[in-house]
């Protein structure tokens, strides 16, 4: 996995617990969530793209 990739993957993750702890404290937002959903899907297509 390449540096990037790692970053990307570790953004994701900081994303999600951010959303999380957003939604929990201040109630839910579906911009929010959509945003986590794109950057996901962003860091799935860097994984599956990678050279190996």
């Amino acid at each position: 996995m390449s540096g990037s990739t790692k970053t990307m993957g570790y953004t994701t993750v900081g994303a999600l617990v951010a959303v999380t702890a957003y939604t929990v404290a201040l109630g839910s937002s579906g911009w929010l969530w959509f945003g986590w959903v794109v950057l996901g899907l962003c860091t799935i297509g860097m994984l599956a793209t990678q050279d190996t």
